[in-house]
């Protein structure tokens, strides 16, 4: 087979690994979130309303690509890892998009949470996904000593050394210049804690060894910056329609981005430096690890 086709054909099964891993975790978190029709309603209606909103679900895929590097199978505990950190996420998001935060009106091609509801019960839903993420990975089929490494993670991941500190930096830094140093600090806190935790979590779930865990926590703090270097240019470069949210916000709040300190070439080239220190890290696992070496490229290289 030519170096062209084979490189086609790699493309084409890893489009279709994504497609079934995104049709399996829509089928997961249908059934894990409490059903609408159940009381409190209002609630139960929100919280599918954003936890079934679309999105990349790169959390989820990269649990699921983590978890092919490990020892032993576990569907059902890669689905609770997979549920937990999208659903920590998709809180994120609510609150992010509260008018005390920033204020926005359109998320995933959609009005946000607290458009299409209200401000209280947008709060509310945001509060009770963050509380269902860690009942899940409290029943999940593992070990009680993974289940407890598992919550451990992801707790350190949105704590405030992790996304809410990250978060907090962020509000606090509109209409200021930060360092490079200070600035990538924001953006492994906000962005890459859990982006990286996704990683360790799907390995810790199927028993990874040492080795494979030291090579994916690198690769997981590389990937997780690039995400929201990507994010910074996107934010730039791409539209509101095919962002699915509010472009060119970072530069009406006066945020500080690597695009607003680099300039964008110097922003993307660090992306795919970060993007080639990703692979780099996965370069003694084989092909186990190839799902991860795909999302790497995904993560860098898309333009939504």
């Amino acid at each position: 087979m030519r170096a062209g086709n084979a490189a086609a054909v790699e493309i084409d099964e890893f489009a279709a690994w994504m497609a079934r891993g995104l049709a399996h975790f829509e089928r997961a978190a249908d059934t894990a979130l409490p059903p609408a029709t159940r009381a409190p309603q209002r609630l139960h209606e929100a919280m599918r309303y954003a936890a079934l909103g679309g999105g990349k679900r790169v959390r989820p895929l990269l649990v699921y690509a983590a978890g092919e590097c490990g020892a032993r199978a576990g569907e059902a505990a890669l689905d609770s890892v997979a549920l937990a950190v999208e659903f920590v996420h998709v809180y994120s998001l609510i609150h992010d998009d509260l008018p005390c935060m920033d204020d926005d009106v359109l998320r995933r091609g959609r009005p946000t949470v607290h458009v299409a509801f209200d401000e209280a019960t947008a709060m509310l839903a945001g509060d009770a996904l963050q509380a269902e993420a860690f009942c899940v990975l409290a029943d999940a089929p593992v070990a009680a000593e993974t289940r407890a490494a598992l919550m451990r993670e992801l707790a350190h991941a949105v704590s405030t050394f992790g996304m809410c500190g990250g978060q907090a930096i962020d509000l606090a830094s509109v209409g200021r210049s930060l360092s490079a140093s200070e600035l990538e600090t924001m953006h492994r806190m906000k962005t890459g804690a859990l982006l990286l935790a996704c990683v360790k979590m799907g390995a810790l779930a199927v028993g990874a060894d040492a080795v494979a865990l030291a090579a994916l926590d690198r690769y997981g703090r590389a990937v997780g910056l690039a995400f929201q270097i990507v994010d910074d240019v996107l934010d730039v470069e791409a539209s509101s329609t095919s962002l699915g949210k509010t472009a060119g916000k970072d530069a009406l709040r006066d945020k500080p981005t690597y695009v607003s300190m680099l300039g964008l070439a110097a922003a993307n080239a660090r992306a795919e430096a970060l993007r080639k220190e990703a692979l780099d890290a996965l370069a003694q696992q084989g092909e186990e690890a190839l799902r991860l070496r795909q999302l790497a490229d995904f993560i860098v290289l898309r333009n939504c």
